[in-house]
């Protein structure tokens, strides 16, 4: 640790053949930068007995408010200044580099691409040890004590074939349901991802706000099995915005299969057409006899037209 570092908090009385040793203390920040690139001298402190350091402005681009410090020394009863160390460092309005994070808290969604992959930590919360059915491993695993009997006493080959499990047994049934692996989502695995997709797609979202319904009285909903399926399914709607995404029951939009039911346009009734037949229709009626019109007898024999 340097001695600009640890630096008493009593303060001390500068030697003074230390404190004008400030050509020394240049002559070394000069030969451990660049040229051109120390400034002018700022002050000087005293570290200890016969200690001081100097401080030189720093004009190096990207160090902006740093400064070197170079610290010189004397022996006791010794008149020559020797030098101690130059380093470079931070001052109170320093521009620094932000704090180091690490690669797994630096990662966000979307960061990976083809070909990256991505290392799961062995003590990861999201995740838990899947069934097995047994303490040990299963008969054809290679770390198996039968499979590593039957290796050295044949000299067969380790294959990773799977056997099937008899059917209606447990094995068979945690098959099934897809627990019959390494690792499987842990109870906080669980609530972590449905906390994450409810606030893309949930009841709180401005969409779900103005939606005249939710999605669970929803005809374009994919329902999914498991846990989540009680809170959660796949949009199938090709003009809403999460076609293809998994949302959360309570979630809508103005897709929704009920929001704006059409009404079925009326049909005009067909057209009644009959040409097999006449009407009749009386030119004069009976009653119309004694009105003083022409008499009937008296109308001319000729065809008129009708038929």
């Amino acid at each position: 640790m340097s001695a600009a570092t640890t630096r008493s908090r009593t303060p001390r009385t500068p030697d003074r053949l230390c404190v004008e040793a400030v050509e020394l203390a240049r002559a070394a920040a000069e030969e451990a930068a660049f040229p051109g690139v120390v400034g002018a001298h700022v002050s000087a402190v005293a570290e200890g007995d016969r200690v001081v350091t100097h401080f030189f402005e720093s004009k190096e681009p990207g160090y902006r408010g740093w400064r070197w410090a170079v610290t010189v020394t004397r022996a006791s009863r010794a008149k020559n200044v020797t030098l101690d160390e130059t380093v470079l460092l931070p001052g109170d309005d320093a521009l620094l580099a932000p704090e180091w994070v690490p690669w797994s808290e630096r990662l966000r969604p979307g960061d990976m691409g083809p070909g990256d992959l991505l290392p799961t930590d062995a003590e990861d919360l999201r995740l838990e040890p899947g069934w097995s059915g047994e303490d040990t491993p299963p008969p054809n695993s290679v770390v198996s004590t039968e499979m590593a009997e039957l290796v050295e006493a044949e000299d067969a080959d380790v294959t990773d074939r799977a056997v099937v499990p008899v059917r209606g047994s447990i094995t068979s049934v945690a098959e099934e349901l897809g627990m019959r692996r390494a690792r499987v989502l842990s109870r906080y695995g669980l609530h972590s991802a449905a906390d994450r997709w409810d606030e893309g797609f949930g009841a709180k979202t401005p969409m779900a706000q103005a939606a005249p319904a939710s999605c669970v009285s929803c005809g374009f909903l994919v329902a999914i099995g498991g846990s989540l399926g009680q809170a959660f399914g796949v949009c199938a709607n090709e003009f809403s915005p999460a076609d293809g995404r998994l949302v959360s029951l309570s979630y809508g939009c103005g897709g929704h299969s009920e929001a704006a039911v059409m009404p079925t346009p009326m049909r005009p009734a067909p057209p009644v057409l009959d040409s097999m037949a006449s009407d009749e229709f009386t030119l004069r009626p009976a009653a119309a006899a004694d009105t003083g019109s022409v008499p009937v007898s008296d109308l001319p024999a000729e065809d008129l037209g009708h038929s």
